[in-house]
């Protein structure tokens, strides 16, 4: 199953509350965190959600 490597690269700080919420449901707290999630379409969702802030790259198992 596919995965995602989603990594912050800039700060949620004077973003709108759906993006702010959206990074800490990913399980980002600061710029440079990376995290590995499902690539489910909820998932995806947050990510277009906060695709400014985010670097995203597909990984496979």
């Amino acid at each position: 199953m596919t995965q995602l490597k989603v990594t912050q690269t800039k700060s949620g700080i004077g973003g709108k509350q759906n993006q702010r919420a959206s990074l800490r449901s990913l399980g980002l707290k600061r710029v440079g965190q990376t995290v590995v999630i499902e690539d489910r379409p909820e998932f995806r969702g947050m990510v277009n959600t906060v695709a400014h802030l985010v670097a995203v790259e597909e990984v496979e198992d």
